[in-house]
């Protein structure tokens, strides 16, 4: 099993998140990966014990990328470096993933700190969530959370595409598109220590999470995208026509000849999006066909004893039970 830790600056608290998941999982590699931190984040991190990477590329979804990449193990638990997560709750999320044999446990933040999940935080995330859940379906209350179990199957079929903070929609979409077995379950979440700030810019983020579900939106579910876009398309292209058909059946002429071109170029892109969207569609399935092949080429979590899978056989990371460093 292995430990991932995303980092960016987290000198204040990497030290304590190493050591709490060390204690937590005691058979498991701690994996911390730099993103460029500019402070003492490497050498605190190496002091605690983690095993520490640098990933040059800054953004959280770069650092996600590599991780998954070089990283050999039946379960990955990966958890932000800012000491605001449960590490004690590791144990059950595992042992959840394992027993029920899921591909993806999230921690949902739970916490009465108003400072370590501020209001416009929770606001996005619900607005968010509720988009993601009513296109891909509501099985994610906490689409945003940084703590999540996952099994060797769900990492090696994620392509990680995004680069910033928007990764966290990227796994729950691949999660709901593949309708991959997940459960969520309630942990604790703190403040962050004293010396410790935020990355995320509310406004900036989000935005970018939005722009990242629409894209996902489009490359997923391309016939309704481009249907809507030809009903809005359609839609004008009949307004701006309507008083131009009533005058040429009072009168005979079309007194208005740059409206009529308008009003039948935007029909015409209404319905090359449509065509769009058809073909696109038939070009998603493949695409889905082929990550739902390749996922389920990996053995399921607990279908083989603990020490005796894919990332045992002399590869770097860990089995649930028996870790190999």
């Amino acid at each position: 099993m292995a430990v991932l830790i995303p980092c960016y600056n987290e000198e204040a608290a990497i030290g304590k998140v190493v050591a709490d998941f060390r204690a937590a999982l005691p058979d498991a590699t701690v994996y911390v990966y730099d993103n460029n931190s500019r402070d003492r984040t490497v050498e605190v991190a190496r002091e605690a014990g983690a095993v520490v990477r640098r990933e040059p590329l800054q953004g959280k979804g770069n650092v996600m990328r590599r991780m998954f990449a070089d990283i050999e193990a039946d379960v990955y638990v990966l958890v932000d470096g800012d000491d605001t997560y449960h590490a004690a709750s590791a144990p059950a999320l595992i042992e959840r993933l394992w027993r029920e044999q899921l591909d993806m446990v999230n921690g949902q933040r739970v916490t009465e700190i108003v400072e370590a999940y501020r209001p416009g935080h929770r606001f996005g995330n619900k607005l968010l969530t509720g988009i993601v859940a009513r296109v891909f379906g509501n099985r994610i209350n906490d689409m945003l959370s940084g703590y999540r179990v996952f099994s060797r199957r769900f990492v090696k079929s994620f392509p990680a595409l995004s680069s910033g903070f928007e990764t966290e929609t990227e796994l729950t979409v691949h999660a709901l598109e593949l309708r991959m077995p997940i459960a969520e379950v309630k942990t604790p979440y703190k403040d962050r220590p004293p010396g410790s700030q935020s990355k995320l810019n509310t406004i900036r983020d989000g935005i970018r999470i939005l722009r990242t579900i629409l894209i996902l939106v489009k490359e997923e579910r391309p016939m309704p995208f481009f249907s809507v876009l030809f009903g809005v398309l359609a839609l004008a292209s009949v307004v701006l026509a309507g008083p131009l058909v009533s005058t040429y059946w009072q009168t005979g002429l079309v007194p208005r000849l740059p409206t009529a071109v308008l009003s039948m170029g935007l029909m015409l892109l209404a319905f090359l999006s449509l065509t769009c969207g058809l073909i696109l569609d038939t070009v998603t399935l493949g695409r889905r066909e082929m990550k739902r092949m390749r996922y389920l080429s990996i053995p399921a979590p607990g279908s083989h004893p603990p020490g005796t899978g894919p990332a045992a056989d002399g590869m770097t990371g860990g089995v649930a039970g028996g870790v190999t460093g």
